[in-house]
């Protein structure tokens, strides 16, 4: 059996579909759009430079590896990829993590205003902390094409059990 996965202090095994020796990847809290994952290493550091040249492959392979099978899955166009390295760039978890979040050409929330999604990550990152703290063990669940986004108004933080479904079935693409 391996190892729990932290996200600085906070399990998130069960959110993990994606896992490599030195990476990982997670269905997103709050998604911004329909299909954003974070990919994050194993170790926790804040800061790119804090990782081993390994773990910085291992990092940016991984970030490819899920940015291909997301954006197939949840029939983007492109991919959006962040990463705020440290809290003066909006990092609001101190480990390091990127944003990967599938984008299309119509039908995206952002696909009028391409660069609005950046505000809306950031205050998605602000919110993180508090969130993480409010994550409820189950409720309705919902499917993945009807998944409300942190653009619409209200959006509340998804329960573990909404997360874990999503991991599933993101899992199923990489076996």
């Amino acid at each position: 059996m391996s190892p729990p996965l932290l996200f600085s202090t906070i399990e998130v095994t069960r959110q993990a579909f994606y896992r490599t020796a030195l990476s990982y990847a997670i269905v997103n809290l709050k998604p911004i759009v329909p299909g954003h994952v974070l990919v994050i290493p194993n170790r926790p550091v804040p800061r790119l430079t804090d990782l081993t040249t390994a773990e910085l492959t291992s990092l940016i392979a991984s970030v490819q590896n899920v940015g291909r099978v997301v954006e197939r899955a949840y029939g983007g166009d492109a991919l959006t990829v962040a990463c705020q390295d440290g809290k003066a760039a909006g990092q609001s978890i101190p480990h390091v993590h990127f944003h990967i979040m599938p984008r299309k050409y119509h039908g995206d929330y952002f696909s009028q205003r391409m660069d609005d999604i950046y505000p809306a990550l950031e205050q998605s990152e602000a919110d993180l902390p508090r969130d993480l703290q409010n994550i409820k063990v189950s409720s309705t669940t919902v499917q993945h094409h009807q998944l409300k986004v942190d653009a619409d108004e209200d959006r509340l933080p998804r329960t573990l059990e909404d997360m874990e479904q999503e991991a599933t079935w993101l899992r199923g693409f990489f076996t």
